[in-house]
């Protein structure tokens, strides 16, 4: 089968890769289409430490059953299908709870670090076990579909948050996690939502999507901060602040716009170590809250996105052939000027 093999930090190469065996539980999944994740991305020049060549990428996919192992019978030959990026155990403590995303062998398609290697979806075909599996609505198709793992994402830093209809919020970073973020807090009723970006063009993006103010955030040293624009409307704060960006200036950022007694979700995971105003979390009793990819929302993110409650057709700034996954993959590290994901389809030409 094609794959796209990460063979060396900013080296992908188009390779002849040997079909997945089957075990007796899982799937062959023909992959009709794979999202490039920024965490792909940062992967790809090897500074997250979590895509160790070689490898296959890709963990945001969708699909056909190919065919099905020996055990398998609720799954069947031509299913369209999506999967849940972890693979979780369903034997430990965390997963009993109902917490699988701090599942004690959690693993994640698609990645490599010091613990495991995990081959991905950037290939014709990926052998899946069944308990990760979710069926895929005819609403839905499977470009759109490749984005259900980004939308549960979201869904789920709303949900560890506390977060309360009426309440209001502030998004620091409007790619594609944090644009969904503000779209799962317009389906939760927020009252008034704030989201603030470097790049001008993604926060009015942004805003189409349901934000109510845009903040461009200028260079660093400006005068100009979100708490500026927040206080403006709410002098304290507001209620919620999520970080979808991962630096240790935009974690401060949050800490400031945050009202007293309110919730900063960290869900930006690039900076692997950041410095803290400890005293303003103290003194100001505010909630710092991890959020760590989802747990469950899976068929909570199918059901609004096949509604249109959740649009992230906006999102989808290319589709490409695997064949091109290389200069995909080079237009996202350049930064290229609205571009945000990238989908691509390996089993078409």
């Amino acid at each position: 089968m094609n794959a796209l093999l990460l063979s060396e930090y900013r080296q992908l190469q188009l390779v002849d890769f040997p079909v997945p065996e089957l075990s007796p539980d899982e799937i062959l999944l023909r992959v009709e289409a794979c999202g490039i994740c920024g965490s792909d991305v940062h992967g790809y020049d090897g500074s997250s430490g979590r895509r160790i060549p070689p490898l296959i990428m890709g963990h945001e996919a969708a699909g056909v059953i190919a065919k099905v192992g020996r055990d398998v019978t609720d799954w069947h030959v031509g299913d369209r299908v999506t999967f849940d990026s972890t693979l979780y155990c369903g034997k430990c403590e965390y997963c009993k709870r109902g917490e699988i995303n701090l599942c004690d062998s959690r693993e994640v398609f698609g990645v490599s670090c010091k613990d495991y290697r995990r081959h991905g979806a950037f290939a014709e075909y990926l052998a899946i076990p069944t308990r990760v599996m979710h069926r895929l609505p005819p609403e839905l198709s499977f470009t759109e579909a490749a984005m259900i793992e980004a939308v549960s994402v979201a869904l789920h830093a709303v949900s560890v948050s506390g977060f309360r209809q009426g309440e209001t919020a502030l998004v620091l970073g409007a790619g594609m996690i944090g644009t969904l973020i503000v779209q799962a807090l317009r389906v939760e009723g927020a009252s008034h939502i704030f989201v603030a970006d470097p790049d001008k063009s993604r926060v009015e993006a942004a805003r189409g999507s349901g934000a109510h103010t845009s903040i461009h955030l200028q260079k660093e040293g400006s005068a100009s901060t979100p708490m500026t624009t927040i206080s403006e409307k709410y002098p304290e704060g507001v209620d919620h602040v999520f970080e979808a960006v991962g630096f240790g200036t935009t974690v401060k950022t949050a800490i400031a716009s945050v009202r007293k007694g309110g919730t900063v979700t960290l869900v930006g995971n690039i900076e692997a170590e950041v410095q803290l105003p400890l005293q303003a979390v103290v003194t100001r009793q505010i909630r710092l809250q991890g959020s760590a990819a989802s747990a469950g929302e899976y068929p909570r993110a199918i059901e609004l996105m096949a509604s249109r409650q959740i649009d992230v057709s906006p999102l989808i700034s290319a589709v490409e052939p695997l064949s091109k996954g290389g200069e995909a993959f080079d237009r996202l590290y350049r930064k290229e000027p609205n571009l945000i994901k990238i989908i691509l389809t390996p089993n078409s030409n």
